[in-house]
Protein backbone atom coordinates (compact mmCIF):
# COMPACT_ATOMS: atom_id res chain seq x y z
CA UNK A 1 0.00 0.00 0.00
CA UNK A 2 1.47 3.54 -0.70
CA UNK A 3 2.53 5.85 2.08
CA UNK A 4 0.07 8.54 1.35
CA UNK A 5 -3.22 6.12 0.78
CA UNK A 6 -1.78 4.02 4.21
CA UNK A 7 -1.55 7.39 6.13
CA UNK A 8 -5.26 8.03 4.90
CA UNK A 9 -6.30 5.25 6.01
CA UNK A 10 -4.97 4.99 9.31
CA UNK A 11 -6.39 8.82 9.67
CA UNK A 12 -9.78 7.33 8.95
CA UNK A 13 -9.51 4.62 11.04
CA UNK A 14 -8.49 6.85 14.08
CA UNK A 15 -10.91 9.28 13.89
CA UNK A 16 -13.63 7.15 14.00
CA UNK A 17 -12.40 4.32 16.36
CA UNK A 18 -10.73 7.11 18.76
CA UNK A 19 -14.59 8.58 18.77
CA UNK A 20 -16.50 5.61 20.04
CA UNK A 21 -13.85 4.82 22.49
CA UNK A 22 -13.96 8.66 23.69
CA UNK A 23 -18.02 9.19 23.40
CA UNK A 24 -19.69 5.52 23.61
CA UNK A 25 -17.56 3.33 25.70
CA UNK A 26 -16.30 6.00 28.04
CA UNK A 27 -16.66 4.65 31.72
CA UNK A 28 -17.75 1.46 30.24
CA UNK A 29 -14.73 -0.15 29.20
CA UNK A 30 -13.22 0.87 32.70
CA UNK A 31 -15.59 -0.73 34.51
CA UNK A 32 -16.03 -3.55 32.55
CA UNK A 33 -11.98 -4.70 33.00
CA UNK A 34 -11.32 -2.87 36.12
CA UNK A 35 -10.34 -4.79 39.25
CA UNK A 36 -9.62 -8.14 37.18
CA UNK A 37 -5.45 -7.49 37.66
CA UNK A 38 -4.84 -7.29 41.33
CA UNK A 39 -1.68 -6.09 43.01
CA UNK A 40 -0.48 -7.45 46.87
CA UNK A 41 -0.68 -4.28 49.27
CA UNK A 42 0.30 -5.79 52.40
CA UNK A 43 -0.70 -7.81 55.49
CA UNK A 44 -2.35 -7.21 58.66
CA UNK A 45 -3.45 -9.36 61.45
CA UNK A 46 -6.51 -11.95 60.33
CA UNK A 47 -10.65 -10.40 61.03
CA UNK A 48 -13.41 -12.38 61.53
CA UNK A 49 -15.07 -12.52 58.11
CA UNK A 50 -11.88 -12.73 56.17
CA UNK A 51 -11.31 -15.08 53.37
CA UNK A 52 -8.98 -17.82 54.64
CA UNK A 53 -7.56 -18.23 51.23
CA UNK A 54 -5.77 -14.98 51.60
CA UNK A 55 -3.64 -16.66 54.86
CA UNK A 56 -0.02 -15.66 54.43
CA UNK A 57 1.36 -18.50 56.11
CA UNK A 58 5.00 -17.68 56.01
CA UNK A 59 4.07 -14.21 57.94
CA UNK A 60 1.41 -16.63 60.56
CA UNK A 61 3.93 -19.00 61.31
CA UNK A 62 6.32 -16.35 62.03
CA UNK A 63 4.04 -14.55 64.48
CA UNK A 64 2.10 -17.56 65.59
CA UNK A 65 -0.83 -15.65 65.00
CA UNK A 66 -2.94 -15.38 61.34
CA UNK A 67 -1.99 -12.63 59.16
CA UNK A 68 -3.74 -11.92 55.65
CA UNK A 69 -2.40 -10.79 52.61
CA UNK A 70 -4.39 -7.14 51.28
CA UNK A 71 -5.00 -6.80 47.59
CA UNK A 72 -5.55 -3.80 45.79
CA UNK A 73 -7.63 -3.02 42.11
CA UNK A 74 -4.46 -2.46 39.99
CA UNK A 75 -5.32 0.91 38.47
CA UNK A 76 -3.20 -0.01 35.05
CA UNK A 77 -3.84 -2.80 33.27
CA UNK A 78 -1.89 -4.38 30.35
CA UNK A 79 -3.93 -4.84 27.08
CA UNK A 80 -3.37 -7.72 24.71
CA UNK A 81 -4.78 -7.60 21.48
CA UNK A 82 -4.23 -11.39 19.44
CA UNK A 83 -5.16 -10.91 16.04
CA UNK A 84 -6.06 -13.53 13.47
CA UNK A 85 -4.11 -12.54 10.12
CA UNK A 86 -4.99 -16.12 8.48
CA UNK A 87 -5.98 -16.33 5.41
CA UNK A 88 -9.70 -16.49 5.60
CA UNK A 89 -9.93 -12.95 7.07
CA UNK A 90 -10.17 -11.98 3.54
CA UNK A 91 -13.06 -12.85 3.03
CA UNK A 92 -16.37 -10.56 3.15
CA UNK A 93 -19.94 -11.27 0.66
CA UNK A 94 -20.98 -7.92 1.72
CA UNK A 95 -19.97 -4.07 1.90
CA UNK A 96 -16.97 -5.30 4.12
CA UNK A 97 -14.60 -8.20 4.54
CA UNK A 98 -13.70 -9.40 8.03
CA UNK A 99 -10.22 -8.11 8.04
CA UNK A 100 -11.86 -4.10 8.14
CA UNK A 101 -14.18 -5.22 10.71
CA UNK A 102 -10.99 -6.61 12.70
CA UNK A 103 -9.50 -3.75 12.46
CA UNK A 104 -12.05 -1.64 13.65
CA UNK A 105 -12.60 -3.42 16.88
CA UNK A 106 -9.16 -3.36 17.72
CA UNK A 107 -8.41 -0.17 17.07
CA UNK A 108 -11.55 0.90 19.49
CA UNK A 109 -10.25 -1.12 22.14
CA UNK A 110 -6.52 0.42 22.16
CA UNK A 111 -8.02 3.65 22.29
CA UNK A 112 -9.97 2.55 24.62
CA UNK A 113 -7.18 1.41 26.81
CA UNK A 114 -5.20 4.03 26.29
CA UNK A 115 -7.75 6.19 27.47
CA UNK A 116 -7.92 4.49 30.76
CA UNK A 117 -3.63 4.67 30.43
CA UNK A 118 -3.60 0.92 30.18
CA UNK A 119 -0.58 -0.13 28.01
CA UNK A 120 -1.91 -1.90 24.39
CA UNK A 121 0.52 -4.81 22.98
CA UNK A 122 -0.23 -6.50 20.02
CA UNK A 123 0.24 -10.24 18.54
CA UNK A 124 -0.02 -11.67 15.14
CA UNK A 125 -0.54 -14.88 14.46
CA UNK A 126 -1.63 -17.08 11.62
CA UNK A 127 -0.40 -20.90 12.31
CA UNK A 128 2.72 -19.57 13.52
CA UNK A 129 3.42 -15.71 15.60
CA UNK A 130 3.95 -13.45 12.46
CA UNK A 131 4.35 -10.52 14.73
CA UNK A 132 4.58 -9.40 18.51
CA UNK A 133 4.47 -5.63 19.63
CA UNK A 134 5.15 -5.27 23.05
CA UNK A 135 2.62 -3.02 25.18
CA UNK A 136 3.29 0.12 25.39
CA UNK A 137 1.36 3.43 26.02
CA UNK A 138 0.87 6.78 23.70
CA UNK A 139 -0.66 7.73 20.85
CA UNK A 140 2.15 7.28 18.78
CA UNK A 141 2.35 3.77 19.69
CA UNK A 142 -1.29 3.23 18.41
CA UNK A 143 -1.07 4.90 15.41
CA UNK A 144 1.63 2.21 14.84
CA UNK A 145 -0.46 -0.18 15.74
CA UNK A 146 -3.23 1.18 13.50
CA UNK A 147 -0.46 0.93 10.67
CA UNK A 148 0.39 -2.47 11.17
CA UNK A 149 -3.14 -3.97 11.38
CA UNK A 150 -4.16 -2.27 7.82
CA UNK A 151 -0.99 -3.17 6.25
CA UNK A 152 0.47 -5.83 7.62
CA UNK A 153 1.66 -9.14 5.27
CA UNK A 154 1.91 -12.28 7.12
CA UNK A 155 4.10 -15.42 5.64
CA UNK A 156 1.52 -17.73 6.26
CA UNK A 157 -2.15 -18.30 5.50
CA UNK A 158 -3.28 -21.01 8.42
CA UNK A 159 -4.45 -20.95 11.42
CA UNK A 160 -3.71 -22.51 14.69
CA UNK A 161 -5.12 -20.50 17.86
CA UNK A 162 -3.70 -23.48 20.46
CA UNK A 163 -0.02 -21.84 19.37
CA UNK A 164 -1.14 -18.53 19.84
CA UNK A 165 -1.95 -18.80 23.39
CA UNK A 166 0.71 -20.88 24.20
CA UNK A 167 3.10 -17.95 23.55
CA UNK A 168 0.87 -15.31 25.05
CA UNK A 169 1.01 -17.59 28.32
CA UNK A 170 4.95 -17.89 27.37
CA UNK A 171 5.45 -14.16 27.20
CA UNK A 172 3.25 -12.11 29.13
CA UNK A 173 4.21 -12.64 32.79
CA UNK A 174 2.12 -10.12 33.96
CA UNK A 175 -1.64 -10.82 34.29
CA UNK A 176 -3.38 -8.83 31.45
CA UNK A 177 -6.78 -8.49 29.81
CA UNK A 178 -6.45 -10.25 26.35
CA UNK A 179 -9.04 -9.74 23.39
CA UNK A 180 -8.38 -12.60 20.70
CA UNK A 181 -9.82 -11.69 17.68
CA UNK A 182 -10.37 -14.36 14.97
CA UNK A 183 -13.19 -15.83 12.87
CA UNK A 184 -11.48 -19.29 15.16
CA UNK A 185 -11.87 -21.33 12.09
CA UNK A 186 -9.10 -23.99 12.38
CA UNK A 187 -9.25 -27.38 12.39
CA UNK A 188 -7.46 -28.17 15.60
CA UNK A 189 -8.71 -28.13 19.47
CA UNK A 190 -7.76 -24.76 20.98
CA UNK A 191 -9.87 -25.50 24.20
CA UNK A 192 -6.94 -27.00 26.41
CA UNK A 193 -4.53 -24.05 25.48
CA UNK A 194 -7.48 -21.70 25.71
CA UNK A 195 -8.11 -22.77 29.72
CA UNK A 196 -4.97 -22.50 30.60
CA UNK A 197 -3.91 -18.60 29.27
CA UNK A 198 -7.53 -17.48 30.63
CA UNK A 199 -6.20 -19.42 34.01
CA UNK A 200 -3.22 -16.62 33.84
CA UNK A 201 -4.62 -13.68 32.07
CA UNK A 202 -8.06 -12.23 31.42
CA UNK A 203 -8.95 -13.63 27.79
CA UNK A 204 -12.10 -12.04 26.07
CA UNK A 205 -13.07 -14.43 22.84
CA UNK A 206 -14.43 -11.78 19.35
CA UNK A 207 -15.50 -13.76 16.25
CA UNK A 208 -15.75 -12.19 13.17
CA UNK A 209 -17.58 -13.69 10.53
CA UNK A 210 -19.55 -13.37 7.37
CA UNK A 211 -23.15 -14.29 6.78
CA UNK A 212 -22.12 -16.66 3.48
CA UNK A 213 -20.06 -18.50 5.78
CA UNK A 214 -23.19 -19.47 7.43
CA UNK A 215 -24.82 -21.43 4.30
CA UNK A 216 -24.39 -21.69 0.36
CA UNK A 217 -26.78 -20.21 -1.89
CA UNK A 218 -28.69 -22.36 -4.34
CA UNK A 219 -26.73 -20.91 -7.39
CA UNK A 220 -26.08 -24.49 -9.38
CA UNK A 221 -22.39 -25.46 -9.97
CA UNK A 222 -19.64 -23.21 -8.39
CA UNK A 223 -15.61 -23.35 -7.43
CA UNK A 224 -15.10 -22.55 -3.97
CA UNK A 225 -11.17 -22.22 -2.49
CA UNK A 226 -9.85 -22.76 0.81
CA UNK A 227 -7.99 -19.23 1.53
CA UNK A 228 -6.00 -20.80 3.99
CA UNK A 229 -4.72 -24.11 2.22
CA UNK A 230 -5.04 -23.43 -1.17
CA UNK A 231 -7.46 -26.11 -2.34
CA UNK A 232 -10.14 -25.78 -4.68
CA UNK A 233 -13.13 -27.98 -5.85
CA UNK A 234 -16.04 -28.02 -7.66
CA UNK A 235 -19.43 -28.51 -5.86
CA UNK A 236 -22.88 -28.38 -6.77
CA UNK A 237 -24.76 -25.63 -4.98
CA UNK A 238 -28.21 -26.57 -6.21
CA UNK A 239 -28.07 -29.44 -3.72
CA UNK A 240 -30.20 -29.42 -1.12
CA UNK A 241 -28.27 -32.48 0.27
CA UNK A 242 -24.50 -29.94 -0.34
CA UNK A 243 -26.69 -26.76 1.17
CA UNK A 244 -27.74 -29.09 4.46
CA UNK A 245 -24.17 -30.83 4.91
CA UNK A 246 -22.58 -27.34 4.85
CA UNK A 247 -25.29 -26.06 7.17
CA UNK A 248 -24.09 -28.57 9.34
CA UNK A 249 -20.74 -28.43 9.68
CA UNK A 250 -21.03 -24.66 9.75
CA UNK A 251 -23.38 -25.35 13.09
CA UNK A 252 -21.52 -27.68 14.73
CA UNK A 253 -18.32 -25.48 14.62
CA UNK A 254 -20.24 -23.16 16.12
CA UNK A 255 -21.06 -25.19 18.89
CA UNK A 256 -17.89 -26.65 19.56
CA UNK A 257 -16.78 -23.12 19.98
CA UNK A 258 -19.08 -21.86 22.42
CA UNK A 259 -18.50 -25.16 24.02
CA UNK A 260 -15.23 -24.52 23.76
CA UNK A 261 -15.60 -20.70 25.51
CA UNK A 262 -17.87 -22.10 28.52
CA UNK A 263 -15.77 -24.66 29.83
CA UNK A 264 -12.98 -22.15 29.43
CA UNK A 265 -14.80 -19.81 31.26
CA UNK A 266 -14.14 -17.19 28.53
CA UNK A 267 -16.17 -14.07 27.70
CA UNK A 268 -17.02 -13.68 24.11
CA UNK A 269 -19.21 -12.44 21.53
CA UNK A 270 -19.79 -13.21 17.85
CA UNK A 271 -19.71 -9.98 14.68
CA UNK A 272 -21.27 -10.73 11.58
CA UNK A 273 -19.94 -8.50 9.04
CA UNK A 274 -22.97 -6.72 8.00
CA UNK A 275 -23.48 -6.04 12.01
CA UNK A 276 -22.82 -3.26 13.82
CA UNK A 277 -20.11 -3.79 16.19
CA UNK A 278 -20.54 -0.37 18.14
CA UNK A 279 -23.51 -2.60 20.05
CA UNK A 280 -21.94 -6.33 20.11
CA UNK A 281 -18.97 -4.18 21.92
CA UNK A 282 -21.72 -2.52 24.35
CA UNK A 283 -23.25 -6.07 24.72
CA UNK A 284 -19.86 -7.46 25.60
CA UNK A 285 -19.34 -4.55 28.10
CA UNK A 286 -22.61 -4.54 29.72
CA UNK A 287 -22.04 -8.69 30.22
CA UNK A 288 -18.70 -8.13 32.36
CA UNK A 289 -20.43 -5.14 34.28
CA UNK A 290 -23.27 -7.51 34.95
CA UNK A 291 -20.56 -10.38 36.56
CA UNK A 292 -18.61 -7.62 38.23
CA UNK A 293 -21.42 -6.27 40.75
Amino acid sequence: METSELLKKVRKIEIKTRGLSRNIFAGQYHSAFKGRGMAFSEVREYQFGDDIRDIDWNVTARYNRPYVKIFEEERELTVMLMIDVSGSKDFGSARVMKKEIMTEVAATLAFSAIQNNDKIGVIFFSDRIEKFIPPQKGKKHILYIIRELLDFEPQNKQTDISQALKYLTNAIKKRCTTFLISDFIDHKSYKDALTIANRKHDVVAIQVYDHRETELPAIGLMKIKDAESGAERWIDSSSAHVRKAYHDWWTKRQSEMADAFKKSRVDSVSIQTEDDYVRALISLFDQRNYVNK
